[in-house]
């Protein structure tokens, strides 16, 4: 069955459960020729032994979608996702995540397959859409339907929902998640439970005029699917979830006592660690003790973590206290520093509490661009930000692999808070690559990097527009009270509701990424959150410029050398000669790496400055236009009947016709001039050829 909805002008087209007939739920979901597959499936038994939730989505891009073949010559299919699509895939998940109830242990799997892309239409949306429809119509336990849509402001006007060729040019680009709050009692229309945005430097009450926006069109699409749900929807499966045992848990408070929230609230992480470790060696000793026939164990721990949130909550909404015993919108204790890798291009680590992030910057040639390549996108990449988090940033052991899911997620994100200051390629034509090193975590290491890499840029002298950096705001909410916090550490992240983070300088935000754990939150707690945001970033950048302010006026003496010139795009086939054979000439001569782009515009690379002048003088003559006027001192490289040909510079002659050598009549050429003789001549005409005609002024 097809359902259509008109929202701002676009159509967008859900079928429901046309293709996959054997999954819990699917919708097929249609915006121009954009075209998404989401399936929602759900294990027929419980994961035992789990204490997550086994939730896992997949956003899957499709060569043919786009009418393309992969361009590798030996593999054709599909790998492993991009990271675009990793990217994707967390947007779906972090928003449908807080929906599924709490101690459910079967496994759950979204899958958002692109079958068709317009060009036009972004399938990242629709998958959003067709995941909240699947679970929606499905048996799966589920409490949506969600509203997605995403806004661009450009030309100081919102647009919903824009094309590709809308956003460009725009100064945000955000996208909103949110449920209808009716259903849970609140007065609110609306409760936004994920937001996704990139901004040019924008202030705080643009990003809530676009929350004004978007609010309408999200509760267009949660009635759109409610209406949906009443054709199509299943009714849902009663699963045995996690039950309480309150007579265990009295046990374990009698046992416990005051011990595991003075353990809880100790300041110091590697001393709390401790103390909660040997509490929960003891508990499980009195478990195994006295229900040695019985499985308990995994009820009394995740009773533990249960009075974790509750200890959480209500400290900081009765009465303003932390775990490390900050006020809430007090900043643990920032320092920076810059310069602590030696032959690092820059380097920058930037510290707060006991999160500390280390980012080294490596500045190359525009050849050492990545090239991108997917199902919407076949172009160079210019600046790259990696994040790593390694085992003992917090104090554990375990396997290194290759970046996750959140690696990535967390990289892209800084790359994000970053990528406005960056200088245009014209005035800085360096590839950049920073990696973010986090050496130790105590929440918000996403936010560490971003100040740790704009350090590292001002310390490599990139000339970037200013320094930025992130703050992530925390939420404990019971009922209608609430506190926002500001610096949320990590027992606030796990056990808190909200994780609002916030980048950018002090003339505006640059991004936002904001999840819950709870249904969602309302315009006012956004505003909060984010005029704590906005506090604390001032706050930090006030330290970071103690450190530096300007980016370093010279580059490191370890980082390349790039000269260009602008040559005659018709000119380039003679820079690179028959098979390359005169570029890599160069190359071979001066030790330095040449890149052209199709203007003319020519990047001469090398570790030092000599070879990269020398190659530029070779470039030079290569591609040297010789003009009408012009004298040149030459040397005769060949002698005919008719006349000479004389070199003016490297891979350029001219002939000097036999009339031309002498104002009086000439019998033989080498009567005149021979095979070797230096002499002076003047270009007198120039042909439609380009060949260049001399007239002989003296030997």
């Amino acid at each position: 069955m097809k359902f259509n909805l008109k929202l701002d002008g676009k159509n967008i087209e859900v079928e429901t459960n046309s293709l996959a007939e054997q999954a819990n739920g699917s919708t097929l979901v249609r915006c121009g020729d954009t075209l998404v597959l989401v399936t929602a499936v759900m294990s027929r038994q419980d994961r035992e032994g789990l204490n997550f939730f086994p939730l896992t989505v997949e956003y899957q891009e499709k060569y043919y979608a786009a009418g393309k073949i992969k361009g590798s010559r030996f593999i054709k299919r599909e790998g492993r996702p991009s990271d675009e699509s990793i990217c994707n895939a967390r947007l779906i998940d972090r928003s449908i995540r807080p929906r599924f109830p709490r101690g459910m242990k079967r496994e759950v799997q979204i899958i958002a397959t692109i079958l068709s892309w317009d060009k036009e239409n972004d399938p990242d949306i629709l998958g959003l859409i067709g995941a909240s429809t699947a679970l929606s119509i499905s048996n799966i336990p589920w409490q949506g339907p969600l509203g997605v849509v995403r806004v661009c402001r450009k030309d100081n006007k919102f647009i919903l929902n824009p094309s590709y060729e809308e956003k460009e040019g725009a100064d945000m680009e955000i996208v909103f998640v949110g449920l209808s709050a009716e259903t849970q009692g609140a007065k609110a229309d609306i409760l936004i439970n994920m937001i996704e945005g990139n901004f040019h430097q924008v202030g705080e009450k643009a990003v809530l005029e676009a929350y004004d926006f978007a609010e309408k069109h999200i509760k267009k699409l949660i009635d759109f699917q409610n209406e949906i749900i009443k054709k199509q929807g299943k009714e849902k499966s009663a699963l045995e979830l996690e039950q309480e045992d309150p007579d265990l848990e009295k046990e374990i408070k009698k046992l416990l006592g005051d011990k595991f929230e003075k353990a809880f609230f100790q300041k110091d992480k590697n001393k709390r660690l401790d103390e909660l470790e040997a509490i929960n060696k003891e508990l499980s000793s009195f478990i195994e003790e006295k229900y040695s026939e019985e499985d308990k164990l995994g009820s009394a721990l995740s009773f533990l973590d249960k009075e974790a949130d509750r200890l959480v909550h209500e400290n900081v909404i009765k009465y303003n206290k932390r775990v490390d015993g900050r006020k809430t919108d007090e900043l643990r204790k920032i320092s920076s520093e810059i310069g602590l890798v030696p032959r690092a291009h820059g380097s920058g680590l930037f510290s707060r509490g006991q999160t500390k992030s280390l980012s080294i910057l490596t500045l190359g040639s525009p050849g050492d661009q990545q090239l991108l390549e997917g199902m919407e996108i076949e172009e160079k990449k210019r600046f790259m930000h990696h994040y790593n988090f390694l085992p003992y940033s917090s104090g554990e052991t375990g396997p290194v692999r290759g970046p996750g899911r959140r690696e990535i997620g967390h990289g892209a994100l800084a790359e994000r808070a970053l990528a406005p200051l960056l200088p245009d390629s014209e005035e800085f034509p360096y590839t950049i690559r920073l990696v973010s090193e986090i050496v130790s975590s105590n929440g918000s290491t996403s936010m560490a990097s971003v100040s740790s890499s704009s350090l590292a840029l001002m310390d490599a002298g990139v000339p970037i527009k200013g320094l930025v950096t992130g703050i992530a705001i925390g939420l404990a909410k019971e009922g209608r009270d609430y506190k926002v916090l500001t610096d949320i550490q990590g027992p606030e992240d796990h056990h808190g509701d909200m994780d609002f983070k916030v980048a950018g300088t002090k003339q505006g935000i640059t991004v936002i990424q904001m999840d819950v754990k709870i249904d969602g939150i309302s315009k006012k707690i956004i505003q909060e959150a984010l005029d704590a945001a906005k506090k604390a970033r001032i706050n930090i950048l006030d330290v970071m410029e103690k450190t530096i302010s300007k980016p370093r006026t010279e580059l490191s003496p370890y980082a390349p050398s790039i000269l260009t010139i602008q040559i005659n795009p018709d000119k380039i086939g003679e820079l690179i000669g028959p098979g390359g054979k005169v570029i890599n000439k160069i190359i071979d001569e001066t030790g330095a790496n040449i890149d052209i782009e199709d203007s003319g515009l020519v990047f001469i690379t090398s570790e030092g400055q000599e070879a990269a002048k020398k190659a530029l003088a070779l470039v030079k003559n290569i591609t040297r236009e010789v003009k009408v006027g012009e004298i040149f001192q030459g040397k005769v490289k060949k002698v005919l009947e008719f006349g000479a040909f004389v070199e003016l510079f490297p891979g350029h002659e001219g002939l000097i016709h036999i009339s031309k050598l002498s104002d009086k009549r000439v019998e033989k050429v080498e009567d005149v001039v021979r095979v070797g003789d230096q002499v002076s001549v003047k270009v007198i005409s120039i042909d439609d050829k380009g060949r260049v005609n001399l007239l002989l002024l003296k030997k």
